[in-house]
């Protein structure tokens, strides 16, 4: 029986989530398989992928043949690289030792360029939200600004009104006192 390391389709419209399965190369794409080897997320940055790492590479060196969607992921995780070192193992090229050395050093460097990438993405996010901040706080600034100048300039109108009240209620009084001193008078 032919196998296939693929895919399934799973999640919502516009927000898949894949399975990664061992099934028989003519079952439907979401339809039977033979065992569940893992989960990929393409929604997060960088993507989740949760994979069963023994099982995957028992299925690989018993002949298993990835899509080559499948493939990038086992590759990304190190699988294809482990069967590699493996297959020398088995040749005589390498010994037990050598190939695990190697292995771990090829896996410490792309954890390095991974959580390189993951401390990129966290500082351009925290760039931005200070960049938004300073603009929210400019645009506040503004505002504050915009709303004192209307402030002043009703104060402004209010302090002009009471005076020309203040001066025409004194020409008032000013004109009752001269007629009431002109009324003593006569």
């Amino acid at each position: 029986m032919a196998t296939k390391i693929r895919l399934q389709r799973h999640g919502r419209k516009g927000r898949p989530i894949f399975h990664i399965v061992t099934a028989d190369h003519r079952a439907k794409r979401d339809g039977k398989f033979i065992e569940k080897l893992g989960v990929y997320n393409p929604n997060t940055n960088p993507a989740t992928i949760d994979i069963n790492f023994e099982r995957a590479l028992y299925w690989v060196q018993n002949g298993a043949q990835p899509t080559d969607t499948a493939r990038a992921i086992l590759s990304y995780k190190g699988i294809l690289m482990k069967k590699h070192l493996l297959d020398g193992v088995k040749k005589g090229a390498l010994t037990e030792e050598q190939a695990e050395e190697k292995f771990t050093k090829w896996l410490d460097e792309k954890e390095g360029r991974i959580s390189s990438k993951r401390e990129g993405l966290v500082d351009e996010a925290t760039k931005a939200k200070a960049a938004q901040l300073e603009a929210e706080a400019e645009v506040s600034k503004k505002r504050a600004e915009a709303i004192a100048a209307a402030n002043a300039e009703v104060v402004e109108e209010t302090t002009e009104e009471v005076a020309e009240e203040a001066t025409a209620e004194g020409e008032e009084a000013t004109v009752e006192e001269s007629t009431e001193e002109t009324k003593e008078g006569e």
